[in-house]
Formats: structure tokens, sequence, C-alpha cells
């Protein structure tokens, strides 16, 4: 599980940090860069996906197919120095929870000079185990920055083990690409650590960013489609893969029944005689169907996010954008009770973006110490994040006014901006 997320030169963050935890809610005013905080998960997740720089920041393709979309923004914008004058840097650093052990990863990314401008890994850590370090690596040269020929390497040191703390082998990587995924194949390295960075990487690679559009979710599924798309896409035949078993149908039936005005009794999923294809029809009770098509927007999202959240093998971390959109503000605490509970377990992690009052007045105790506030001061260019539990007054103004009318009130933001030069509250 991920527990912090800092930001260095990221984007609108000069140096912030993003308490995470099972279920994590982000506010904040529109522009103010809770987008940011995706695409710095999304950097993450390229990561863990094996892809080079490059393709992280600007697209993978295979085969003339799109595999992976490019972080939003240019070059020069990923950077937070205005200009992105060569020799520009930003840096992500993550705390995560691996079931025994606690794991540390760092990574700062240089623009070369030149009109090459390309992106290098020019420091990077990894530590795990009572922040033992595993690896800690950085450039031959002693400028980072300018630019270097294909083959330059990165010098990773692996840390021995035992009181003398004596650096072990020098292992040569290349830069266009983390050293985290890279050590894998060399043969010196010793497997405790090829272990220790597996893990990690499977923590970074398994996130999903869905971003909901009804009209996907509409769409017949091919057979045998079992992985719902980051759209909505393939929701009929996910949600009779998750029929198929009683206890989790009646679930999904109980969880839509109390959502909507809809009486729903079942699912039905014919297949078209003529494509082939699998549709999604909601049987209410009297015997009157209601197709996928005549669904609403919000009852479709809500459908698409129980499919994912009681998957048989869900994925670890979730990041929604403006989750509670197109649900009514009076049905909003059923989604709340619905993530909480998932989140409980500690099988996932939900992080989401909202700006809805009525959502975050439902939230638990547990997930209000997880709502952070991301405010852009007026006149400023940087991007500030604080816990809201850490503002002045939050838990009394909480419980006596509620956490939605201070949200709708600018409250948050105006104690940040008051708040500002005093020394930031623990992560």
């Amino acid at each position: 599980m991920i527990t912090s997320l800092r930001l260095l030169d990221f984007k609108n963050f000069a140096d912030e940090t993003l308490r995470v935890g099972p279920f994590t809610v982000i506010v904040g005013a529109n522009a103010s860069g809770k987008s940011n905080i995706r695409d710095a998960f999304r950097f993450l997740h390229g990561i863990g996906r094996g892809y080079t720089l490059a393709e992280i920041l600007g697209g993978k393709h295979l085969g003339g197919q799109a595999e992976w979309q490019a972080i939003r923004g240019a070059p020069n914008e990923v950077g937070r120095v205005a200009d992105a004058e060569p020799g520009s840097r930003f840096a992500l650093e993550v705390q995560l929870r691996l079931d025994d052990i606690n794991a540390q990863y760092l990574i700062e990314v240089s623009r070369g000079a030149g009109e090459s401008g390309v992106f290098r890994v020019s420091r990077e850590k990894l530590s795990a185990g009572g922040w033992e370090p595993v690896y800690t690596s950085h450039p031959y040269y002693p400028d980072p920055v300018r630019d270097q020929d294909d083959d330059t390497h990165l010098l990773l040191r692996m840390e021995k083990t035992g009181t003398q703390r004596k650096y072990g082998d020098r292992i040569a990587v290349r830069p266009d690409q983390p050293a985290l995924t890279q050590i894998q194949e060399h043969k010196r390295i010793a497997k405790p650590h090829k272990d220790k960075a597996q893990r990690v990487i499977d923590a970074l690679a398994s996130m999903r960013f869905l971003d909901l559009i009804p009209d996907s979710m509409r769409q017949p599924s091919f057979p045998g489609q079992k992985i719902l798309g980051d759209s909505g896409d393939n929701l009929p035949t996910v949600l009779r893969e998750i029929c198929a078993d009683s206890k989790r149908r009646q679930t999904l039936i109980d969880w839509v029944r109390a959502l909507t005005p809809m009486d729903v009794d079942d699912f039905q999923f014919p297949v078209d005689p003529v494509t082939g294809l699998v549709r999604l029809v909601v049987l209410e009770k009297g015997g009157r169907t209601c197709s996928a098509y005549s669904v609403s927007d919000g009852t479709l999202r809500f459908l698409a996010m129980l499919a994912a959240l009681l998957a048989d093998d869900p994925t670890r971390f979730y990041f929604f954008e403006e989750i509670d959109n197109g649900i009514h503000p009076t049905r909003q605490w059923l989604l709340l009770e619905l993530i909480e509970k998932q989140t409980a377990t500690g099988a996932m992690q939900v992080v989401t973006t909202t700006h809805s009052p009525a959502l975050v007045t439902s939230v638990n105790d547990a997930t209000f110490t997880n709502t952070s506030v991301i405010c852009r001061p007026e006149d400023a260019t940087d991007a500030i994040i604080r816990p809201v539990d850490g503002l002045p007054d939050a838990e009394k103004l909480r419980k006596s006014q509620g956490l939605g009318r201070l949200l709708a009130g600018g409250w948050m933001e105006d104690m940040i901006v008051f708040t500002k030069d005093t020394e930031k509250p623990d992560a």
C-alpha cells in the first residue's frame, strides 16, 4: 500500500507531500493541481510497467496502436521551472508498506541541454526493510543534464548488508529508463535485492486510472472480456462474470437498488444473434426491462465502479477523477460506504478527487484523516497540499458545521493561505 507521495518541482508543486491511506479524498478548486497528482501516480505506474522515460512522458505505441497515453502537458511543462531551462529537473518519492516491509523509492529526472532535451534519470534510490538501502544510482558524468550519447550509463551502487555498509557491485544501466526495472536483468545482483525491487515494481504496476464514459459503458462486449476498460468498456461481460457468483450478484443488486429508484431484481446478459456481442439489461420487479442504452449515466458509472471493486482479482490502486460525477448528492454517501468498506480490507486503495460538499460531509473518521486539500494561492504559481485534519480547528468545525460546508465556503483554502508560512504538518 502506498502511504505517501512527495512531489518535488513536478508541474505546479515545489515540494509537497500527499498523505495516502486506504481511501484518499482530494479536494480543491479548478486548476489547483488535482489532476497533476493523477499525472504523478501515472508516472510511477509507467515505471511499474517497465517503460522508458520517453514512453512514460510521451506515450508508447506497439504495432501502430497506442499502448500508453502520454502524461498531460508538453515536455517543457513537466518540471516546475517556468522556462524549462536546460538542466531543469523534477523528482517523485513514494513510500509504501508492502506486507512485512516498508519501502521508499525516489527518482529524479533531468532534461539534457541543447536541442535534444532528452529526459534522463539523474538520481534514484530504493530502500526497503527498515529503510535498508537496496541500491542508489547516479550518472558517471559530473554534469547529469548535459547532452550525452545514447550509450551513456548510470552507476548502480548496490548496498551490502552487514555492519560495514560498504558499497557493493557497480552495475551499468541505461539512463533513459529507471534502474528499478533494469536490475532484474543483471546476474551479479543478489536475489534478495531483486526480490525487494520486484515487490515495488508489482505495487506500481497494479494501478488503474478510470475515466468512465457512459457511451463506452453502453456498448455491447465481446464474449470473454473480463477486464473493465479505463473508459468502462466491456461492462456487460465484466458484470456477467461477477454475476456468475450468486453472492456477488446479490451484492451488486443490493447496491444498485439502494443507489437508484430502480427496483432492480436481476441483471440479464443477452447475446445479439447477429453479432454475437453481449449486452447489458437491467431487470426490474414486475418484469420490466431496461437496456444499458436507457440506464442513466450516473447508474452506469456506479455499476462500473462496482465492477472494478467487486472483481475477483482487483487492482491494488484505483484513481478516480470526480468520483461523484452523475450521482445525486443524496446518494453519494452510499458510494462512500461502498468504497470505505472495500478499502478497509486492505486489499486495495482508492484515491479520488471531488468538488462535492455532500460527498466530503459523509466521509468517516478514517477517510477524514486521509482527506487533503490542494490550494494555489492568489498570484502564485505553486500549489500547496495540506491534510484537512491538520488545519486549525478542522475536527471541531467538521462536527459543528460539516466538512461540506467548510469546502463550499472556501474555508479550507483560506486556512492554507493564513497558515502557509508556518511549518508544514507531518505528511
